[in-house]
């Protein structure tokens, strides 16, 4: 007898949208298809295609994108009409709810042992949780040749000039991608190689254009040419991005919080050394030394209390006090940061040689069949499937 395909829902922003959560769950529907599953996508939301989709398919598993504040529309959701579902989570800094119910779920998976630690810091058992990465799609985010015409062109938009190197760096808002700590580094940087431009890539945001405001004050403050420092903003294509990606000499985002760090992957995955902070989701996917450099927390910001919202699952908004300060956000090593990214422009054959590392680095480990074959066992292992 033929043996039944395995049907896997997943939930997601969907249809696709140029967003981390999006596309990582794109990448996996893409991964567990390729490998015979029978797998769909769905938005995430509780709304009418939802229900529709869960009883026509009638999935033998759902896997949930998201964040512990999505609990009810990812599992509480599928739970109520006797779906098994499995939430594939990222962290804020904190878990404030739904403790009770996702301690007895037969599996919940974190997108690193960062937030893995997080969950468990926050007062989950953390017996059920595994850990797998995001992944990204090789056909889009591959390293080009140095010489590709449509890159050197792309570079002349960028103002880059041709002896000059490009660092990069994307985010929601830079700042949050540590892009304040970079500046300053650069400020030291500057000492000694004066050839750079830095493109930060954006999108419109309140919290883009805020920390916009104390970038440009910082630029000012530390002396550097702003002309030497250019903004993209807006929602580009993936194939842009890597377009991007592949326009820089080095990636740096030293991130003040990191759940994964799905760009940084992309960025290892187009050939580019890639600068970060050993916290978070980097210390998983970045090899010091080797495909980067991973600098030492310099400072760390801890609240003792926080407040929680009617939209996070409690009846009203209230404020929540520590028993120990949690840790909300990290600081790279300004002098680290500076040294490394000294050294990276400094030397084109040792960026070229971690470049090179760094893409078969991101293939081996974060290809997104890789990835959906690591869920799948996930699942499997957990379920008795």
């Amino acid at each position: 007898m033929q043996k039944e395909q395995l049907k896997i829902l997943v939930l997601y922003p969907y249809p696709l949208e140029p967003d981390g959560q999006s596309l990582q769950g794109w990448y996996l529907v893409k991964g567990l298809r390729e490998l015979g599953v029978d797998a769909r996508s769905c938005n995430r939301s509780d709304d009418l295609q939802k229900l529709w989709t869960m009883q026509t398919f009638k999935p033998d598993v759902i896997i949930g994108v998201g964040y512990w504040g999505n609990t009810p529309e990812l599992v509480l959701g599928p739970m109520n009409h006797g779906y098994v579902s499995i939430p594939w989570f990222n962290a804020d800094g904190w878990v404030a709810n739904y403790h009770h119910i996702l301690d007895k779920l037969p599996l919940l998976i974190a997108t690193s042992n960062w937030v893995k630690q997080t969950y468990m810091r926050d007062g989950l058992h953390g017996n059920n949780i595994d850990v797998c990465p995001i992944g990204f799609d090789p056909d889009i985010f591959y390293a080009r040749d140095k010489n590709d015409v449509d890159i050197i062109q792309l570079r002349k938009m960028l103002g880059v000039r041709e002896h000059e190197k490009m660092l990069f760096t994307a985010g929601g808002d830079v700042t949050s991608k540590g892009a304040q700590e970079m500046l300053k580094a650069i400020a030291k940087v500057n000492k000694d190689f004066t050839d750079w431009k830095y493109v930060f890539k954006v999108y419109e945001s309140s919290s883009s254009e805020n920390h916009g405001v104390e970038e440009e004050r910082l630029i000012e403050d530390l002396g550097l040419d702003p002309h030497r420092i250019i903004y993209l903003r807006g929602a580009y294509s993936p194939e842009f991005m890597a377009s991007l990606l592949n326009a820089c000499d080095v990636y740096a985002a030293p991130s003040r919080l990191e759940g994964f760090g799905m760009i940084q992957v992309e960025a290892m995955a187009c050939g580019k050394p890639v600068i970060s902070i050993n916290a978070g989701g980097p210390k998983d996917t970045i090899v010091h030394g080797h495909t980067g450099y991973l600098v030492d927390v310099e400072s760390e910001t801890k609240l003792d209390r926080e407040w929680a919202y009617s939209w996070m699952g409690f009846e009203a908004d209230h404020m929540i006090t520590f028993d120990e300060p949690k840790t909300f956000a990290y600081r790279g090593n300004v002098n680290q940061l500076a040294q490394y990214t000294l050294k990276l422009l400094q030397d084109e054959t040792l960026c070229e040689t971690m470049g090179k590392n760094a893409a078969n680095h991101a293939l081996k480990e974060f290809h997104y069949k890789v990835v959906a074959e690591k869920m799948l066992k996930l699942i499997k292992k957990n379920l008795e499937i």
